[in-house]
């Protein structure tokens, strides 16, 4: 995470590990009804399981973020320095 507090790539980080948990969360609860022979779930349950790589690929663009924006800061620095 980067050292600037509440920038968008931490907040994009900490949105998606919750998505993604409700996604785990939502996996989970779809294939426990298949180990245990129990009634299947309805399909919004399926379309909810969807949340899991949805929150990885928001975490991930966080992380991308959060790398760029210091990329940038260093080489503002590097200018600055040499200027």
């Amino acid at each position: 995470m980067s050292d600037r507090p509440g920038s968008t790539g931490d907040v994009l980080v900490r949105v998606g590990g919750i998505v993604f948990g409700l996604g785990m969360l939502s996996v989970v609860a779809v294939f426990v009804p298949y180990v245990f022979d129990l009634t299947r779930l309805p399909s919004f349950a399926y379309w909810l399981a969807m949340l899991m790589p949805l929150g990885l690929l928001v975490a991930l663009s966080g992380l991308f973020a959060d790398a760029r924006a210091g990329a940038r800061r260093r080489r503002a620095k590097q200018v600055a320095a040499a200027g």
